[in-house]
């Protein structure tokens, strides 16, 4: 995509503009930031694979759960 020549040039330009004294401080704020997204990546990969693989009903052997509707209510009145 960019060469070694364009990558060079984008730097000085950036050195000249930014200046010497504040480069330090802006690359570490996009390493922060990098940082930052890349945790939020991977949250939300974690999130979204924690959904989707829920764990199986436990079955116990001679036990019946009937089926709970909303005519079965068993709050008391």
């Amino acid at each position: 995509m960019f060469g070694i020549s364009e990558i060079a040039v984008i730097l000085i330009v950036v050195i000249l503009v930014v200046g010497a004294k504040k480069l330090p401080e802006l690359a570490r704020s996009a390493g922060k930031s990098a940082r930052i997204l890349k945790a939020e990546a991977r949250a939300m990969k974690n999130k979204d694979a924690d959904t989707t693989t829920a764990p199986a009903p436990r079955v116990i052997p001679g036990e019946t759960v009937p089926p709970r509707g909303p005519e079965q209510d068993t709050r008391p009145q």
